[in-house]
C-alpha cells in the first residue's frame, strides 16, 4: 500500500506573475476583501477554469465566491483569452443559468463535480470558498456541453 502525499498542482503557475497580482488588486479593490482571501479566489477560479478546459462536455459550475474571480479575469480579455487558447484549446464562454426552457441540475451537485474535476488535476479547491455556486455560472458554450440547443 502506498503512503505517498498526492502532488498537489499550483494553479497561480497557469499565469504570469504580474497577472495575478493584478487580477488579486482588481478583487481586493472591488469587493473590499482581503489581499488573501483574493488570492484564494483568484487560485480556485483559475483551477477551476482548468478543469473546464480538461472536462468539456461535463457540466461544471464555480462557487459564488470563485466566480468573482472568473469575472475579474474576463475583464482582461486578451489575457483571458490567451488562458483559453493555452490551457483549454479553444475559448471557455461564461453564459448566466437563467436561459429559458433550460433545466438545471442542483447547484451542489454541480459543484461537488467541479470540485472533483480541479482534484483530478491535482488542484485542491479552498473548502471556504465552495459553500455554494452562482446564478449566473453553468456554461453552455466551453467549460460545459450541456444539451442546449440554442448556441
Amino acid at each position: 500500500m502506498s503512503t505517498a502525499t498526492p502532488v498537489r498542482t499550483d494553479a497561480r503557475a497557469l499565469i504570469t506573475e504580474g497577472l495575478f497580482g493584478r487580477l488579486v488588486d482588481r478583487i481586493v479593490k472591488d469587493e473590499q476583501i482581503t489581499e488573501l482571501l483574493a488570492e484564494r479566489i483568484v487560485t480556485d477560479a483559475l483551477a477551476f477554469l482548468a478543469a473546464c478546459g480538461a472536462n468539456q462536455g461535463s457540466t461544471l459550475a464555480p462557487s459564488e465566491q470563485v466566480d468573482i474571480g472568473w469575472h475579474t479575469f474576463l475583464m482582461y480579455t486578451e489575457e483571458y483569452a490567451d488562458f483559453c487558447s493555452r490551457v483549454a484549446g479553444r475559448f471557455i464562454h461564461h453564459s448566466p443559468a437563467d436561459l429559458p426552457g433550460v433545466s438545471y441540475e442542483p447547484k451542489a451537485t454541480t459543484r461537488l463535480r467541479s470540485m472533483a474535476a480541479m482534484r483530478a488535476l491535482g488542484y485542491e479547491p479552498f473548502p471556504g470558498l465552495w459553500g455554494s455556486t452562482a446564478e449566473c455560472s453553468q456554461c453552455h458554450d466551453g467549460c460545459s456541453n450541456s444539451n442546449y440547443a440554442g448556441k
